[in-house]
């Protein structure tokens, strides 16, 4: 009989799509218990799914120990202080995006989670699992792809003043970032699920759209570590919103629907150079069998590796490297070049990539 994993989940507000992905793994978790400051919000989540408890104190939370999992959903600026208090209160944890505000933070999580007897953290990247980004992920491992050359990924959406109304956006201190960091990376991130980890990147980066203290607007050039080239596009003043994300190889070429909240999904075109060759990858697609995705899956995924005692199927190392990208994006921006990969503790922004600690860390060294 499969074991049911009781969740806590702190906050109400992309709580609400976790809770969808809960809600269709019925038979793998149950929601207890739901922790939110905005009591109206939180209380409306409840009774929708008819969650038992509410409660505003996160630390209520941490000391039951009839929880397997908290659910951390919060604005990033509280990310890392809960995940630590959800590790060392023994439970595993899940916890939304951009995971912290610093490469150290990923770094220091990682030794926590080392020394915590089994437990494990998750990030969420959900966008990787819709079913044509899976089916290009198939063609690699099939090695029906040949060499990569060229990836573009294209995040265009909007954003206006009603979207900063909420007290925590647009801000460095509480948001951490702006588009590239909380829009954008989850479909960079589809471009290291891909292709690895990133070597170097050059960037440009403006506030164009909106007056708020963060970047709207960016431009990057990628050297990939297999060898390849990416450019990666991302503006907050599209007027219709799109993300594209185009791969081409030395055998075909695989692009994503334009759709911009779901871009992983169904229907991708697949197009090889000849077409003997576009035979074999039409008859590789045609056993693919398709799953849930989004929050679904990577939750459904998240079960079977605690009930393995396996690896999560997103690392806190998949974490780094979406934010070593973003690191070094911004670093790029502030000093006009190149800027090469891993971050390292030696680098300038590992602690810290926030303008005022950057400041702060350079008048006192």
């Amino acid at each position: 009989m499969t074991k049911k994993l009781r969740v806590g989940v702190i906050g109400a507000g992309i709580a609400a799509r976790h809770m969808i992905g809960y809600d269709w793994n019925k038979d793998l978790f149950e929601v207890p218990v739901l922790c939110s400051l905005d009591e109206d919000r939180g209380r409306e989540l409840c009774a929708k799914h008819s969650i038992p408890e509410y409660t505003q104190n996160a630390d209520e939370l941490f000391a039951r120990d009839d929880l397997d999992i908290i659910d951390v959903s919060t604005p990033p600026d509280s990310h890392f202080e809960l995940c630590k208090k959800g590790i060392e209160s023994g439970k595993h944890v899940i916890c939304e995006k951009p995971l912290f505000g610093s490469i150290a933070d990923v770094d220091e999580m990682s030794r926590i989670v080392a020394r915590s007897n089994g437990r494990k953290l998750m990030p969420i990247f959900q966008y990787r699992y819709g079913s044509g980004l899976q089916k290009l992920k198939r063609l690699i491992e099939l090695g029906l792809t040949g060499r990569p050359f060229m990836t573009t990924i294209e995040t265009h959406w909007w954003r206006g003043p009603a979207y900063y109304e909420v007290p925590w956006r647009g801000k460095w201190k509480s948001e951490l970032g702006g588009g590239l960091l909380g829009h954008a990376i989850h479909a960079h991130d589809m471009l290291n699920y891909v292709h690895g980890a990133c070597a170097e990147v050059f960037a440009y980066g403006a506030t164009l759209v909106n007056k708020i203290e963060v970047e709207d607007t960016m431009a990057l050039a990628v050297k990939m570590q297999n060898g390849s080239l990416a450019t990666l596009s991302m503006t907050l003043g599209s007027r219709k919103e799109i993300s594209r994300l185009r791969f081409c190889f030395h055998d075909l070429v695989a692009e994503s629907i334009l759709e911009p909240y779901t871009m992983g999904r169904d229907p991708w075109t697949f197009i090889a150079g000849t077409e003997e060759h576009q035979k074999r990858i039409d008859d590789a697609l045609a056993g693919y069998e398709p799953t849930e995705d989004g929050y679904t899956r990577q939750f459904e995924l998240f079960h079977q590796a605690i009930m393995d005692g396996k690896e999560p199927p997103v690392t806190l190392q998949d974490a780094r490297n979406s934010l070593e990208l973003v690191t070094a994006a911004y670093y790029s921006q502030r000093t006009g070049k190149p800027t090469p990969m891993p971050i390292t503790a030696e680098h300038p922004l590992y602690r810290s990539w926030l303008p005022e600690e950057e400041r702060r860390m350079a008048a006192s060294a």
